[in-house]
């Protein structure tokens, strides 16, 4: 499915008008302004925008939309740029509209635990504002992501094996659609049956179909007592396998994380890095009884010795579990320091859990055989994985794009998906023919209906 290039210049009494609705303080044509506003933290090269405008209202998004849409010019949504395929970048330029000014938390329910935001809000900052509530947001992308830009992109990351994604995480939306009619979606109850699901369909849409201005979401109570735990093997099946027992167990883990041998060495030129050098698991869980963690320590001992654990540490201390994930948060800063003057390709794929095993395996092998190195990482306990493919010219770009095809066909053939939490944004778009068939006539459809001018975040999803 192709979209079409028709497009309308950004005139200057356009910009003129944009002023009018914004102020002449919010809206820049400077070419440090639109740099900065060019590239995501993707492999992909920058797109300028013609102008940055910063919205401070739902109306004026509103108002700007409508401008937009009648003269045909794009327009790009922008949280902070922390995504990784190029989903909020300008490639038709055009109005690159940043949410940066509305990032407000609009009311907290405690007793219904729920919050309303803004979409500039990022999640580390609204956690810390929802820590004196006994209260936070449970997905967790790793990078201070705004809210915005996670529901754009259906975020996931560490917590989702217990919480779930974005998606599992949003009640109610308030959303400006392309011709800048502003509609409310969904509800704060919990149980809603009524109508079509629109809250939903405007998840993981990347800013497709509308533009998030205001979102209600779900929070949970923040856990007395939490361990992690770092379980080592010999081999990848063993760590794999053990990610399959322990799904199978019955525990509730908050985290599971897979971390290969190349990967673990990597991390390790951190100097506040001190893994071994072998395939490795990480895991959380919280209890609100000291005894239930007990338990789960015993359970964990079992699980992992029978299967063959090499090393087994469970910590209660809150410094050393702050260590053990600042060795996983921070592993794209260890792959710069390990690769300097190379960039990375990064793959993210998801299976269900079964096949697991058959998915790393697969990558494993293509390591051995492929042309360059690959690191694996990523959510074991729900089935994600991420492979990095260093690349630093021309030629070891096309090696890394067909690594990282040959595992997005392997995932996708054993039903799984192109794409786990990063999104489709530019890169994936070559493959959703191939995982959704005619579905995706079907998606283009409802792209039509909502944005029959295609300004909404052009070259993203569709191939363009």
């Amino acid at each position: 499915m192709l979209q079409t290039r028709e497009f309308s210049p950004l005139t200057d009494d356009l910009i003129t008008q944009i002023k009018g609705i914004v102020g002449a303080e919010n809206c820049s044509t400077a070419q440090a302004q639109r740099e900065l506003h060019s590239k995501d933290q993707s492999m992909f090269p920058p797109a300028l925008p013609d102008v940055v405008v910063w919205v401070e209202s739902t109306e004026q998004v509103s108002d700007i939309l409508k401008l937009a849409n009648t003269h045909r010019i794009p327009v790009t949504p922008w949280g902070v740029g922390t995504s990784l395929e190029g989903n909020p970048m300008a490639i038709h330029g055009g109005i690159l509209m940043s949410f940066q000014k509305m990032a407000d938390v609009v009311a907290v329910h405690a007793d219904d635990f729920q919050v309303t935001v803004q979409p500039g809000i990022g999640y580390k900052d609204l956690n810390e504002a929802l820590a004196r509530h006994g209260l936070f947001f449970p997905p967790d992308p790793g990078a201070n992501a705004t809210i915005g830009g996670m529901i754009a992109n259906n975020a996931a990351g560490i917590r989702t094996v217990k919480y779930g994604a974005t998606r599992d995480n949003v009640l109610s939306l308030q959303v400006v659609l392309a011709d800048g009619r502003i509609l409310q979606m969904g509800s704060r109850s919990v149980k809603q049956s009524s109508g079509y699901d629109l809250v939903h369909l405007i998840i993981g849409s990347e800013g497709t179909l509308g533009i998030v201005t205001e979102a209600t979401l779900k929070l949970a109570p923040i856990a007395e007592h939490k361990i992690a735990v770092q379980a080592v093997f010999e081999t990848v099946a063993q760590a794999v396998e053990t990610v399959v027992a322990v799904r199978g167990s019955g525990l509730d883990p908050v985290a599971l994380e897979f971390i290969d041998t190349h990967m673990a060495r990597m991390m390790n030129s951190s100097p506040q890095v001190d893994l071994a050098e072998r395939p490795q698991l990480f895991m959380e869980f919280h209890a609100t009884h000291e005894d239930a963690l007990n338990q789960t320590i015993d359970f964990i001992t079992e699980i992992c010795s029978e299967i063959g654990a090499t090393k087994l540490h469970a910590t209660a201390d809150t410094k050393e579990r702050a260590n053990l994930w600042y060795a996983r948060h921070h592993a794209f800063e260890s792959f710069q320091r390990t690769h300097p003057g190379k960039r990375a390709y990064l793959n993210d794929v998801a299976v269900p859990i079964s096949v697991y095993p058959e998915l790393i395996a697969f990558i494993h092998n293509l390591r051995e055989t492929g042309p360059l190195p690959a690191y694996m990482l990523g959510h074991a306990g729900d089935g994600n994985i991420h492979v990095i493919f260093p690349f630093g010219d021309d030629e070891e770009y096309k090696q890394a794009s067909d690594m990282n095809a040959q595992v997005v066909e392997k995932a996708i053939s054993i039903g799984g998906t192109a794409t786990g939490e990063h999104g489709v944004g530019i890169g994936k778009s070559r493959f959703m023919a191939t995982e959704h068939g005619e579905a995706l006539d079907v998606m283009w459809a409802i792209k039509q209906t909502l944005d029959p001018n295609g300004i909404l975040n052009p070259g993203k999803i569709f191939r363009d």
